[in-house]
């Protein structure tokens, strides 16, 4: 179940401006109504941000924000309370809405790009703790097993997509984390250790897709990880990387593109900004008709840093050029 999708479909990455969930969740089902998401509002604090939804997210590990970011904690802690409800908040606007759609997406991030944010109680990054790393894995892909039960229930038993955020996990493979000292760089695990470490939470949901908008994406990481999708920057795509996500889409994975920018940008050449897709399609060697139904058109990433006027058009340009790719293959 790979390819859940309809063919020409759009979608977001996660984040959108502001700091009203309800407002935020209207937006995207009326842009995207073949693949929904349920919005991220860091605006709102770093409870709402990246590190702080995946601390509220983990089942019987607590952490608290201290002046160097989220640490863990042996008990339960007013700020990781604090991100429990905003997260419960943002779902509770989406049921509000009544939608009933078929495929809804939600986002949270990975286990590895979470042990290189969240810090142990000594203060040294999880990732320094390989025992650590696994018990994170683990109280993760716990939570969001009961979270991903949650919004199925709400939006009365919609297939719900499972979205892990890994921007860090090329510089964790790199040993680029630095320590808390800041002059040394954590040891990076082995490459079957990070397949398994993210294994582990992917096992949660059915259908999955693991983003990563860094340079380099470990394609074939993920992929032996078991992501069924991918979820990728086209503005950083090389030939380099050609083959693996060739043999991605031949092996039946879909492939989430980035196709425009997260920030304000002129999109009235829409055009323009499908040339990338259709370049990487040319260079695949694929047949022009099954671009529309492997490819989900996105932003490159999160629109948090965008104005609420752009973040609107962007999602509505994004289903339209999803919309085009399946009108006028090439």
């Amino acid at each position: 179940m790979s390819r859940p999708w309809p063919a020409g479909s759009a979608t977001g990455v996660g984040s959108m401006p502001g700091t009203d969930p309800a407002e935020a969740i209207r937006v995207v089902l009326g842009e995207l109504p073949d693949l929904p998401f349920l919005p991220e509002l860091p605006a709102r604090g770093p409870h709402a941000d990246l590190t702080g939804r995946g601390t509220a997210l983990l089942a019987d590990l607590h952490a608290d924000l201290q002046p160097s970011g989220w640490r863990v904690t042996t008990r339960p802690a007013r700020d990781g309370q604090r991100a429990r409800d905003l997260l419960a908040r943002d779902l509770d606007a989406l049921e509000e809405t009544g939608a009933q759609p078929e495929l809804f997406k939600v986002q949270a991030p990975g286990p590895w790009t979470l042990a290189a944010m969240v810090e142990l109680t000594r203060g040294d990054r999880l990732l320094a703790d390989p025992v650590a790393v696994t018990d994170l894995a683990q109280s993760l892909a716990e939570g969001l097993r009961a979270h991903l039960e949650d919004v199925s229930r709400r939006l009365s038993g919609a297939t719900v997509l499972l979205q892990l955020d890994e921007p860090a996990l090329p510089a964790v493979l790199a040993a680029q984390i630095p320590t808390a000292s800041g002059y040394g760089r954590l040891r990076a695990p082995g490459a079957e250790t990070a397949a398994d470490v993210l294994r582990t939470v992917l096992e949660v949901a059915e259908v999955t897709v693991v983003h990563c908008c860094a340079p380099r994406p470990p394609i074939d990481l993920l992929r032996r990880a078991g992501a069924g999708a991918l979820s990728l920057d086209a503005a950083v795509l090389t030939p380099r990387d050609d083959d693996a996500i060739g043999l991605a889409i031949e092996e039946g994975a879909g492939l989430l593109l980035g196709l425009l920018p997260g920030v304000d940008a002129d999109l009235s050449d829409v055009a323009a900004r499908m040339e990338p897709a259709k370049v990487l399609w040319r260079r695949l060697g694929f047949e022009p008709d099954r671009l529309p139904g492997t490819v989900v058109v996105t932003p490159s990433c999160g629109l948090a840093g965008s104005s609420p006027s752009y973040a609107r058009s962007a999602l509505r340009t994004c289903a339209e050029m999803a919309r085009r790719m399946g009108e006028q293959p090439e």
